[in-house]
């Protein structure tokens, strides 16, 4: 099958969505099938065998520097025209994949979207509120227009149907259990992580440092948490443009930055944590939770978005309600000092991350695109 694929971010930047579509694009490749990708800014030039075709745009300062908003222009018709698609895949449209959208209508294509990023709530987030209900029609528009709209949980399946979104399916949850491993744990990242006190007990985050992650609840919860263990420490992993706000709120004499981390340094970081703590409450899915589970960590997460979709509380992790500072501090506490507790939610972990693969969850979506060129009025 040949597919083309318009995301809304990709490399270099890193976080959720972008692991999504390399790992999904790595195992089409596998699969001998044919993928065009449309990207913002300047992304590599191809990736695991397939053309990027980068997207000039700018950056949406002072909002979220990190985003870089395409001009769609002519040549990415061209450039369709060329590679003659079977079906469009518009993942998470909103600007450049909206264009996606677009193309598909004009050339009679079938389409496939998928939403990965709840915009309406991130605008909240981001104290820009009052795009909230434009931004709700636009992206009902866009996935209105797919025969197929895939999300990577069920709380958001729930959540796109509520907001008039039809046709939704579930494209599953995978994870890497090869990279990310417990076995990835080291002296080295353990000592920098926690600032040189490698005994110390160990609370990480890994991610994207930005408002809509609700980090800053981070620094009431470790302070209780250090009531009752006294040299717990936090590792702050990533960067974005919170990290300066967060370095004011987090007690400099118990907290490490470590800024960006990828390939062996960042699996090593996922492994060398005692637990994993994840305040964000706008999480469609919550990839790292699941690099948590694989390298043998335990989550401690929000009752919120699409997390409790991925925790299994009291087996993996916990979860708690997204303001009961002590409610988090309480569970943090329990691993960092319960060894026996510790290890059975490390284990029940890692194997829950064993259940999902990236093979499985592409043959799926790939299921997806038979089933809308199957529908399509035009046929194979």
């Amino acid at each position: 099958m040949r597919i083309s694929m318009f995301t809304e971010v990709f490399l270099p930047k890193i976080d959720g969505v972008v692991t999504r579509v390399t790992r999904t694009l790595e195992q089409l490749a596998e699969m001998g099938h044919e993928v065009q990708l449309f990207a913002p800014g300047d992304p590599p030039a191809e990736y695991a065998g397939f053309e990027v075709v980068g997207v000039p745009g700018v950056s949406f300062k002072p909002v979220y520097p990190e985003i870089t908003v395409a001009r769609p222009n002519s040549r990415i018709a061209k450039k369709i025209k060329e590679f003659q698609p079977d079906v469009i895949h518009a993942v998470n449209p909103v600007w450049l994949a909206a264009y996606g959208v677009g193309i598909a209508k004009r050339r009679n294509l079938p389409l496939v979207a998928s939403f990965h990023t709840d915009v309406p709530e991130y605008v909240e987030s981001l104290r820009i509120g009052w795009l909230r209900q434009p931004a709700a029609s636009w992206i009902r528009m866009l996935h209105n227009r797919a025969a197929v709209n895939l999300c990577t949980s069920g709380p958001m399946i729930d959540k796109a149907v509520a907001g008039g979104i039809r046709n939704v399916e579930l494209w599953p949850k995978a994870v890497d259990t090869v990279g990310y491993h417990p076995a990835k744990n080291n002296e080295h990242s353990r000592s920098l992580l926690s600032g040189g006190r490698p005994d110390d007990p160990l609370v990480v985050y890994v991610g994207r440092m930005s408002l809509e992650k609700n980090l800053d609840r981070l620094a009431p919860i470790m302070r209780r948490v250090r009531e009752t263990v006294p040299h717990a420490r936090l590792a702050m992993v990533g960067s974005g443009p919170a990290i300066d706000e967060l370095k004011r709120l987090m007690d400099p004499a118990y907290t490490t930055f470590t800024g960006y981390m990828s390939g062996a340094d960042l699996a090593g970081a996922f492994a060398a944590g005692d637990v994993f703590a994840f305040p964000s409450t706008t999480e469609t899915l919550g990839l790292v939770a699941l690099e948590s589970f694989a390298s043998g960590v335990p989550v401690v997460g929000a009752r919120a978005g699409g997390i409790p979709f991925v925790i299994d509380d009291g087996e993996t992790g916990f979860l708690v309600e997204p303001e009961d500072v002590a409610g988090w501090a309480g569970r943090i506490a329990a691993l960092l000092t319960d060894a026996d507790r510790h290890r059975a939610m490390s284990l029940a972990a890692r194997a829950e991350a064993e259940r999902w693969s990236w093979r499985e969850a592409t043959e799926t979506l790939v299921s997806y695109y038979d089933r809308a060129v199957e529908a399509h009025p035009r046929g194979r």
